[in-house]
C-alpha cells in the first residue's frame, strides 16, 4: 500500500513539474536588450516578466537568465510544492568517527537543523558520546495557484496615467500595455490593471514636487541643462533610478518649479485667498513671540513703560501681535473658524521647550514664530513628526528643514532683483558705480556684471581714509547724454547726501541720470539726505516690502488706527500680512504645504509670499519688490 501512495505521489510531481515546464520557459538576456523588448519577442505583458522575476525591476544584466511565461499561460500554471513539517525526534548517541555531515546524510536533514534542535553544537564541537535530538519530518505536498503580477485598480480623484505609472513603478507606455482598451482621459472610478506591488511600495504623489516624463534618448547631462537638476538630486529623490537608469517614458519626481518654460513668481498674478475659502473646519494657529512679560512689573505703570521703550522684543513682539489679533479679526469676519493658542517664549531655549513639553501640538495646523534662529529651529525639530509647518516670521537665516517657511526673502535676492531690472532695460543707457571703500566689493561684482560701466570710489584724506565725499569732475566725465543709471553703494549718510546733490545737479534734458542702490539702508533715509533729490532722481531700490500708500485709504490701516489710535509700523503691518496669509492658506488648501503650489503668490497690506521648496529642504520667500521714489511718494515699479 505505502508503495503505491508513493508511486502516485511521484506521478503528481512529475505530472505538475511537466505542466510548469510546458507554461514557462527561461531566456538568457543579449547585450543591448530590455525587459520591453523581451517582452514583445514572447508576446508577453512586461509584467508578468516583472512578477516572476522581481529583481529585474532594478535593471537586467547580459547573460542574466529571466523565467519567461508562454504567452498562453496568463501565468495561471499551478505550482506544486514539497514542505517539510516537524513530528518528532530520534535520539541518537554519537559513535566514534561520525560527524555532522555524515549524521545529516544518514537521517536525511540538513546539518543546520541538527544544530538548531542541540543548541551546544553552535559552541562545541560534535564528539563521541554527546547525546543528540535528530528532528523527524512528514513531507507534505502542495499544489497552488501562483499569485496574478497584475491586479485591478480604481482611478481615484485628480489621477491620470502618468500619476498611476508613477505610483506603481512603471512606465506610461508600459501602463497602456496592461490595458489596451483604455482611452486617452481616466476617469473616476474607471479600473484598469496595474503591477501586483505591495501597497507600501507604491509610491505617492507629493505635491510640493514636480514630476517630468523622460523623454527618448535624453540622459542625465540633457536633464541636467533642461531642468538644472543633477543626476545626484535625481537619484536621491528617486530611489531606485541608480541601479534602473534613465528609461524612457519613466516619471522622476524633480525639484518643484525646475519644469522647462515654467514662469517666474515674479511673472504670475496675485491670487486673492479670500475668494477660495474652502475648509469651514476649525483651524489651530499657534503663535510665539518673546513678550518677556516676566520682566514687566505690573504694579507699575511707570516701570512697564519703562520696559516697553528699552526691551526691543517686548516692543517688536507687541507690534506684531497687535497686526496678528487684527488679522484675526478680519478672518473671523470672513467665516474662519479658529483655536489661536499665544505663548511667551520669554526669548529663552528652556521656556520653548516647556511650552514643546507641557501642551499638545499634535492637531496644530501651523506654528507662527518664535522670532530668533534657535528658537525657530528647536520648535520645528520638535514638530518636524506631526508635520507641522513652522513659519519663521522676521529672522533671515534659519536653517530650512522639511517642515520650515522662511516668510522673510533673502538679500541676494534684493540685490539680484535690482540688477536684472537694470540688465534688461530696453532703454540704451550707461551705467555708473559709485561707492565708498566699505562696498567695493559690491562696486567690484555690479562691474563683473556691467563690464563697460564706470567705477567712481569716495575721495581720501591725509591717513588715506574714506572722506566720503566726490568733486563735480569726478563723476562728469563718466556721464553721457541720454540715460545714465548711477548705482550708489554707502552706507554713510553724508556721503549719500554728498552724491544725492552732485548728481541731482547734473540731471538736464539731454543727461538723463536715474539713482538706484543694491542694499536700501538708513543712510538713505538720514535727515541729511534730501528726499527731493532722491525722487527727483526716480531713485529705484528693492525691498523686501513696499510701505503702504495713506492715500489709498487702506482698510487695514484704518482699523488699526481706530483701534490703537495710532499708524501701524512695518512689524504690525507684517504681523496682519503674515497671519492673513497663512491662515487663508490653510483654508483654501489641504494643508500649508500644499498650498504652496495652488497658490504661488499672494500679497497683502506691504508683504507678498511666493514660496518654492529647497531640495530636501524647508520653504523660502521667493519675491521681492522694486520700488521707486515719485513725487515724493514711494511707488512700486510694475
Amino acid at each position: 500500500m505505502k508503495k503505491i501512495i508513493y508511486i502516485l505521489f511521484l506521478v503528481l510531481i512529475v505530472g505538475c513539474a511537466s505542466s510548469q515546464a510546458q507554461n514557462f520557459k527561461t531566456h538568457k538576456v543579449k547585450q543591448g536588450e530590455t525587459i520591453e523588448s523581451i517582452a514583445k519577442r514572447y508576446q508577453v505583458n512586461t509584467q508578468d516578466i516583472y512578477g516572476l522575476n522581481p529583481d529585474a525591476k532594478k535593471g537586467i544584466k547580459t547573460n542574466a537568465v529571466l523565467i519567461i511565461p508562454n504567452s498562453k499561460s496568463s501565468n495561471s500554471a499551478p505550482q506544486a510544492t514539497i514542505e517539510k513539517e516537524l513530528v518528532g525526534f530520534k535520539q541518537h548517541k554519537v559513535k566514534r568517527k561520525e560527524t555532522l555531515y555524515s549524521l545529516a546524510k544518514e537521517y536525511d536533514v540538513e546539518e543546520a537543523e541538527i544544530k538548531k534542535h542541540n543548541t551546544f553544537l553552535y559552541a562545541n564541537n560534535l564528539r563521541k558520546g554527546d547525546d543528540l535530538k535528530i528532528p523527524v519530518y512528514k513531507k507534505v505536498f502542495t499544489v497552488s495557484k501562483p499569485e496574478s503580477t497584475t491586479k485591478i485598480y480604481t482611478v481615484l480623484p485628480k489621477e491620470g496615467k502618468w500619476r498611476i505609472a508613477y505610483k506603481f513603478g512603471i512606465t506610461i507606455d508600459q501602463l497602456e500595455a496592461l490595458n489596451p482598451d483604455m482611452g486617452e482621459v481616466l476617469n473616476v472610478g474607471d479600473q484598469i490593471h496595474v503591477p501586483n506591488i505591495n501597497q507600501k511600495e507604491e509610491k505617492p504623489i507629493d505635491e510640493a514636487y514636480s514630476y517630468y516624463k523622460v523623454l527618448p534618448k535624453e540622459g542625465f547631462y540633457r536633464l541636467k541643462l533642461k531642468l538644472g537638476v543633477e543626476q545626484e538630486q535625481l537619484e536621491i529623490l528617486n530611489p531606485g533610478l541608480k541601479e534602473s537608469g534613465l528609461k524612457e517614458g519613466m516619471i522622476l519626481k524633480i525639484p518643484y518649479n525646475a519644469t522647462v518654460g515654467e514662469t517666474t513668481n515674479t511673472e504670475q498674478q496675485e491670487i486673492d485667498l479670500t475668494d477660495r475659502i474652502k475648509s469651514s473646519n476649525t483651524k489651530h494657529l499657534v503663535i510665539m513671540l518673546p513678550f518677556q512679560l516676566n520682566k514687566v512689573d505690573a504694579d507699575s505703570i511707570q516701570d512697564a513703560k519703562k520696559e516697553l521703550t528699552s526691551n526691543p522684543f517686548l516692543s517688536m513682539s507687541m507690534d506684531f501681535h497687535s497686526g496678528a489679533l487684527m488679522a484675526l479679526d478680519s478672518l473671523k469676519k470672513l467665516g474662519v473658524n479658529l483655536k489661536v493658542d499665544v505663548y511667551d517664549t520669554k526669548n529663552l531655549l528652556s521656556e520653548v521647550s516647556h511650552i514643546l513639553n507641557t501642551n499638545e501640538f499634535s492637531d496644530v495646523d501651523a506654528v507662527i514664530g518664535p522670532f530668533m534662529q534657535n528658537n525657530i529651529e528647536k520648535v520645528a525639530s520638535e514638530l518636524k513628526t506631526y508635520q507641522v509647518p513652522v513659519i519663521s516670521p522676521i529672522t533671515k537665516n534659519v536653517t530650512l528643514t522639511e517642515n520650515v517657511f522662511q516668510s522673510r526673502p533673502s538679500e541676494s535676492l534684493l540685490y539680484d532683483k535690482i540688477v536684472d531690472f537694470v540688465k534688461n532695460d530696453s532703454i540704451k543707457q550707461h551705467v555708473i558705480i559709485v561707492s565708498d571703500a566699505k562696498h567695493t566689493k559690491v562696486s567690484d561684482n555690479l562691474k563683473r556684471t556691467f563690464l563697460s560701466a564706470s567705477q567712481v570710489f569716495s575721495r581720501k584724506n591725509r591717513k588715506g581714509e574714506d572722506a566720503f565725499y566726490i568733486l563735480d569732475q569726478d563723476i562728469l566725465g563718466s556721464l553721457k547724454p541720454g540715460k545714465n543709471v548711477v548705482f550708489l553703494e554707502s552706507d554713510n549718510p553724508g556721503f549719500v547726501s554728498n552724491v544725492t546733490s552732485k548728481l541731482n545737479s547734473m540731471k538736464n534734458k539731454e543727461r538723463n541720470i536715474v539713482l538706484v542702490t543694491t542694499n536700501m539702508n538708513a543712510a538713505f533715509e538720514d535727515d541729511e539726505v534730501s528726499n527731493y533729490h532722491l525722487s527727483h532722481l526716480d531713485f529705484h531700490f528693492p525691498t523686501i516690502s513696499k510701505s503702504y500708500n495713506e492715500d489709498d485709504n487702506n482698510s487695514f490701516v484704518k482699523a488699526y488706527e481706530k483701534r490703537y489710535g495710532i499708524t501701524p509700523n512695518k512689524v504690525a503691518v507684517r504681523g496682519f500680512d503674515i497671519t492673513m496669509d497663512v491662515v487663508l492658506r490653510l483654508v483654501s488648501s489641504e494643508d500649508l504645504y500644499l498650498s504652496v503650489t495652488e497658490a504661488p503668490l499672494t500679497e497683502y497690506v506691504e508683504n507678498k509670499f511666493a514660496y518654492k521648496k529647497k531640495f530636501l529642504g524647508g520653504y523660502y520667500n521667493d519675491t521681492v519688490y522694486l520700488v521707486k521714489y515719485q513725487d515724493l511718494k514711494i511707488v512700486e515699479v510694475n
